[in-house]
This record gives structure tokens, C-alpha cells and sequence, in this order.
């Protein structure tokens, strides 16, 4: 085919796509010869095609499921209720105490006594407070803060960087961020009627979760710190 019809004469082509077929058109002006090549390729390779279609697929974006923000004293008391009030203070919303799973008395903790506070948050407000954590940390956080099934998380040391006001009453404290990535379709897994499983190639991996961090916040990745 090349020595009767050169690649850069070709002025018109049609592509024809079955399942597991391409048949391919080839029209020369020049010679007046038209080629009928045939290839036929395996689903995956017609997947592979379709995904890489100038047109984007919605379902392929990469979204915030939740943040979940968790402030850990170790003891119950005053302390406990203040770190309550600082996570109601920057989300407006109602924390949920976590207890101890077990007694550990070289740290005076008691089993299913209260420790620790927790809320989660989604939508804008979700993506709001990720983004004061992040300028915290100067957008920069290490491989080792992202899991292999796609989410990652950090700390902060002191809540008042993230723009809330200190109050000598309340104190400071630190808490961590933890983000859950996820794509849309994922509900499938979780729902009652007719659950389902989602595919491996449309879970979010690391390397997903990383590239989604870069380009959205334009974050830097470290092997290590510095």
C-alpha cells in the first residue's frame, strides 16, 4: 500500500468500527485507488480508543467524597469539649465523639471512654477548609500521605493558621485532615438494591489521587522531607 499511495496524498479516510473489527478507507486521488484494510482488535484496545475521544468523559473526573476532620486529645474532660467546640467553630457543623477501643493505663485511657472528636464535611464547604489546610502546608505534602486506594491526608500542629481567631479560654489545638477521592458511578458498590461492584480501572489509585493534587491545587509531591 505505501509504494502505490503515500501517506501525505491521502485526502480522504473513513474509519468504519464493529465489535472486534475496524475496517479502514482509503481513498487516493491521485492513483484513484481505494484500500479496504481490515484489523481486528480485542474490547480492551476498544475501550482504550473510546477513552481517548477528543469529547471527555464526565465519569472519569476525579471529585471530593468527604473530608473528615479528627481531633484527638486522649482524655475526656474540658479539653474534649474544647476541641469540639473549634471543629463546630470551622464547619458549622455538630462533631461526633470517637471512644477507646481498649484500656492502655500507661496512658490513663480507659475502654469506651471519650477521647476524640470527629465531623465530616462535603461539597464546597469540604473543599474550602481542604484548601486553608493546604496553604498551611504550603501545598506540599509527601508520598507517603497518599494510600494506595486513592485518598490521602495531613496535620496541622495549630488550628488558629486556619483563620480562626484564639481565644485564651479554648487553647490550641492540632487535628488531621483526611480526603476521600472518588468517581461517579461508585454508589453502586454501597447501594441495597441491585449493589454491584466497581471495575478496577475506574477506582481512583494513587497515582490518580496524585495527579488530581498537582493539577488542582498545583500541590507539590515529595519522596521525602526536607
Amino acid at each position: 500500500v505505501s509504494s502505490k499511495c503515500q501517506i501525505e496524498k491521502v485526502k480522504k479516510a473513513t474509519y468504519i468500527t464493529y465489535i472486534g473489527y475496524v475496517h479502514v478507507c482509503i481513498y487516493d486521488t491521485q492513483t484513484k485507488y481505494i484500500f479496504v484494510l481490515t484489523k481486528r482488535i480485542s474490547r480492551l484496545s476498544l475501550c482504550s480508543k473510546m477513552a481517548s475521544d477528543d469529547k471527555k468523559n464526565p465519569m472519569r473526573d476525579i471529585q471530593v467524597d468527604k473530608l473528615i476532620l479528627n481531633c484527638c486529645v486522649g482524655e475526656s474532660g474540658d479539653r474534649l469539649t474544647r476541641a469540639a467546640r473549634v471543629l463546630e467553630q470551622l464547619t458549622g457543623q455538630q462533631p461526633v465523639y470517637s471512644k477507646a477501643r481498649y484500656t492502655l493505663r500507661s496512658f490513663g485511657i480507659r475502654r469506651n471512654e471519650k477521647i476524640a472528636v470527629h465531623v465530616t464535611v462535603r461539597g464546597e464547604k469540604a473543599l474550602e477548609i481542604l484548601e486553608r489546610g493546604l496553604k498551611v502546608k504550603e501545598y506540599e505534602l509527601l508520598q507517603k500521605n497518599f494510600s494506595d486506594t486513592g485518598n490521602f491526608g495531613f496535620g496541622i500542629n495549630e488550628h488558629i493558621d486556619l483563620g480562626i481567631k484564639y481565644d485564651p479560654t479554648t487553647g490550641i489545638y492540632g487535628m488531621d485532615f483526611f480526603v476521600c477521592l472518588t468517581r461517579r458511578g461508585a454508589r453502586v458498590a454501597r447501594r441495597k438494591v441491585r449493589k454491584g461492584r466497581v471495575g478496577f480501572n475506574h477506582k481512583v489509585t494513587k497515582e490518580d489521587s496524585i495527579k488530581w493534587f498537582q493539577e488542582k491545587f498545583e500541590g507539590v509531591v515529595l519522596a521525602q522531607a526536607l
